[in-house]
């Protein structure tokens, strides 16, 4: 595309948590945000889930037949959630000019160059008849990028207008921080964990997909001793760019909370996961910031943020707090990604992933053309 001009976009995202897909209308030109639509989540069944979990990591990603087989129900599954959105908004296909489709990460490697989003992004735009950009760390990590964090530059159009510098914290499965300084400088990179482990406790343990509200830790005592020799992790005093596997601290963590109860392991991981943002900060930082604003799932934890606030001094508010929709942030910014993709913006820098320039990014899938076979009689 030639001509820069606001184009309505969808975004999807399924993030490391595997709790379902967010998807989030946005009208953007890749620069400026002109108007939030509507936005929905549509869980996954625990089939799906462990459909999920059963290719994420290293071994899993070598059963190329399994994978194609979980992709293609994903794929459908969140044609299914397009369709929902756009009826929930009283609009068509035709109304929505592009969807960014995140896909869902099951092995994310950038040392050996290797981050794998599974998402057909040709079946997609064949099934919704809208076309469709995903693939968007592909380019990043084959240029020596980390492959993320990517929300950095739609982080910075939210925050055009506010005092700086500013942290925005996303919680997903892994924690991700984008710092933006006074000039609108830029920098990113994974913290550490965010709710993957704490998640995945409660499911070992309880048998439920997540520590709601924070309650479970709440009720139980944080083990300061467990906490420090996981911090102890090499990953936490790595100057960024950086990011990780969604499983990278999962064998240590399984280790260090045996015979803990259900209460003090949610505890301990979730201070685990503050004080991981909270080293962050103090560690990478060029100027502490004036306040966070913490988005995702882990901002509607009142246990984590208030584990946060203790563990960095600092003022937090949660993204609702600033009139951002905090649970679609990802889907909004994924949107946001696939408008810049089409215009050719750059979507990851080199103090956000640390790709040597500015980079542009994402594969676009166009609708197929319908070819009317010639009838004879």
């Amino acid at each position: 595309m030639e001509v820069i001009k606001p184009l309505t976009a969808l975004g999807l995202m399924s993030g490391t948590s595997m709790d379902g897909v967010d998807a989030a209308l946005l009208v953007t030109d890749g620069v400026d945000i002109f108007e939030h639509g509507k936005a929905l989540n549509r869980p996954y069944d625990m089939k799906m889930r462990s459909d999920l979990r059963s290719i994420t990591g290293r071994n899993a990603i070598k059963d190329i037949k399994q994978i194609k087989d979980i992709e293609r129900k994903m794929t459908l599954f969140h044609v299914e959630v397009v369709s929902e959105l756009l009826d929930f908004a009283g609009l068509r296909a035709e109304d929505i000019d592009v969807i960014g489709f995140h896909g869902h990460t099951v092995f994310h490697s950038p040392e050996e160059k290797i981050s794998v989003q599974i998402g057909d992004g040709d079946l997609l735009a064949e099934q919704t008849r809208i076309q469709v950009v995903n693939r968007f760390r592909n380019s990043d990590i084959a240029n020596g990028g980390q492959g993320g964090p990517m929300m950095a530059s739609y982080h910075a159009a939210l925050a055009r207008d506010m005092e700086k510098p500013l942290v925005v914290l996303n919680i997903g499965g892994v924690a991700k921080l984008t710092w933006i300084g006074e000039n609108g400088e830029l920098i990113a990179f994974d913290t550490g964990p965010g709710n993957a482990l704490i998640d995945d406790w409660m499911m070992k343990k309880h048998g439920s997909n997540m520590d709601f509200d924070g309650n479970m830790a709440a009720s139980g005592k944080v083990n300061e001793k467990i906490v420090s020799l996981l911090m102890k992790n090499d990953y936490f005093y790595k100057k960024p760019p950086k990011s990780l596997d969604r499983d990278e601290f999962s064998q240590k963590v399984a280790e260090q909370l045996e015979g803990q109860s259900v209460a003090d392991g949610a505890a301990t991981l979730t201070a685990f996961s503050a004080q991981a943002a909270a080293t962050a900060a103090r560690e990478f930082l060029p100027k502490q910031p004036k306040r966070w604003i913490v988005c995702g799932g882990g901002a509607n934890n009142p246990t984590l943020i208030r584990m946060l606030r203790q563990r960095t001094n600092a003022s937090i508010s949660a993204a609702r707090e600033v009139n951002w929709n905090g649970d679609f942030l990802e889907a909004q910014g994924f949107a946001f990604l696939a408008v810049r993709s089409l215009f050719g913006l750059p979507i990851s820098f080199p103090t956000t992933t640390g790709v040597p320039h500015s980079m542009c990014g994402g594969m676009l899938h166009q609708v197929p053309t319908l070819i009317k076979e010639k009838k004879t009689r």
